[in-house]
């Protein structure tokens, strides 16, 4: 009896040891947070982005079995959770961001449609496009360029871009709930609410509302588990067919990125650096938009408009692209999906902690979290948008060369499915206004030479030399 007290207490010991180190480490009191707070605010982070985990390897299949005809769909959930695991753990320890990364949506399905279906390239040579992307991305970072785009973006475009990106979140949303759906007549349109999935989104609208309102402590999660849970019970959607199952190992995607090199002939060579080209265009940017969107709402962005520790948050990010494609899947990146865990008091990288283990957890639960429908998470989604719209308050509306590129800037993310787009008519727009004002001096040469580049992009666009 008295060995087992002592062994307690030795277990307390360094229970306490343990707990204490973490807070110091990941700087608790400097951002007035606590455990509790913490672990919330990744839990809600985690559901609200753990669709990626179904999504992401039922898009990737589409390429894949063209050439593989074995069944790879579990490997590449265990290719997406255990990359987007190890992306977020780096942005933790080396930026101290509660940002959570996964393979990107849209990267993926130009990955599979436009790229191994489109354009005839093997999936091994196109993740070997994934892997060089995420190769150059650590060298600009180590050379500061990357930051220096950043810090680039006015004030302004910063606001927008957060804004832009809440109205993106909820439009996704309102799409994945059923709620709006394609027309013929009008593009989009309002459904008729004759089908139970659209009924089951307004629903949890209104519970996470209402505990939204009731300011009750993790409003976002609780709503999206009881839209589940009553869509269980109405037998709307399945309940869990189990709870646990082993996952296979994916002996058929790990390291084939490197396989992919010596698939590249002379034929092949020109598609190969444009494709790379792209991923690098696309998520260089796409990665940016994020990163100030999420920061802005998190209020990490300083005095000087510019984000603490970007190059850290952003070497993680490359990081995670590079291992993502050793790993079998397409371009991890940032997601904006981590706003609704900041949105939830989370402020430190033990948030991403907390989305890291419950991402390598799940590998063994995916029938649970499988089982969690598209609906139940879009209220969390809506919400996230609500609160990410009100820096529009923040831009000088009375400035015609802030408000209308501002203004371009949130209308094109979400209408071109696309925070690169947005990004890119706002980069033009800024620099050129400025000029008409005759106030060339209050912007940069950086301005100027991005506003050039996505110039270029467009025009190669329009001569279908680019997506």
């Amino acid at each position: 009896m008295r060995w087992e007290r002592i062994l307690q207490f030795e277990r307390f010991i360094v229970m306490k040891g343990l707990l204490t180190w973490i807070s110091q480490f990941f700087q608790f009191s400097d951002h007035q947070t606590n455990f509790s707070t913490e672990i919330l605010a990744g839990v809600t982070t985690f559901l609200t982005m753990a669709y990626i985990l179904a999504v992401n390897p039922d898009i990737l299949s589409n390429a894949i079995y063209l050439e593989q005809p074995k069944d790879l769909f579990g490997e590449l959930v265990i290719a997406t959770a255990l990359s987007a695991a190890i992306a977020t753990l780096l942005m933790a320890f080396l930026a101290n961001y509660p940002f959570a990364l996964a393979p990107g949506m849209g990267l993926n399905a130009f990955f599979a449609f436009s790229v191994v279906i489109g354009l005839n390239i093997p999936w091994q040579m196109a993740l070997s496009t994934i892997f060089l992307e995420g190769l150059i991305f650590i060298f600009l970072t180590l050379f500061d360029i990357r930051r220096q785009i950043v810090k680039a973006i006015p004030p302004c475009l910063k606001q927008a871009t957060a804004t832009g990106i809440g109205l993106f979140i909820a439009y996704i949303a309102l799409i994945n709930g059923g709620i709006i759906l394609p027309s013929e007549t009008t593009t989009t349109t309002l459904t008729n609410f004759n089908q139970p999935t659209p009924l089951m989104a307004v629903v949890g609208i209104l519970i996470t509302s209402a505990f939204v309102a009731r300011r009750i402590s993790g409003a976002l999660l609780w709503g999206i588990l009881a839209t589940a849970l009553l869509g269980w019970i109405l037998q709307i959607s399945p309940f869990p067919s189990a709870i646990v199952a082993i996952p296979p190992f994916p002996k058929d995607l790990l390291g084939q990125a490197l396989i992919g090199f010596w698939q590249v002939d002379l034929q092949r060579i020109w598609d190969f650096i444009a494709v790379t080209f792209v991923f690098l265009f696309v998520d260089l940017f796409d990665t940016i938009g994020t990163l100030t969107g999420v920061g802005t709402q998190a209020g990490y962005i300083d005095e000087n408009g510019e984000l603490p520790k970007a190059n850290p948050a952003l070497m993680a990010d490359a990081i995670g692209t590079t291992l993502g494609a050793l790993l079998g899947t397409s371009t991890v990146t940032t997601y904006i999906e981590s706003a609704s865990g900041i949105s939830e008091g989370g402020k430190t990288g033990f948030t991403g902690v907390v989305v890291a283990i419950l991402f390598t957890l799940s590998i063994f639960f995916i029938p649970v979290i499988s089982a969690i429908p598209a609906y139940a998470t879009v209220p969390a989604l809506l919400i996230v948008g609500v609160l990410m719209a009100g820096n529009v308050r923040l831009i000088r509306w009375d400035d015609p060369a802030e408000s209308i590129p501002s203004f371009l800037t949130i209308l094109i993310m979400p209408l071109s499915y696309s925070i690169a787009e947005g990004l890119a008519v706002g980069f033009i727009t800024y620099p050129l206004i400025k000029g008409f004002q005759g106030k060339l001096q209050e912007t940069t040469i950086t301005m100027w030479i991005l506003a050039g580049v996505f110039i270029l992009r467009f025009g190669l666009k329009a001569l279908n030399l680019t997506d």
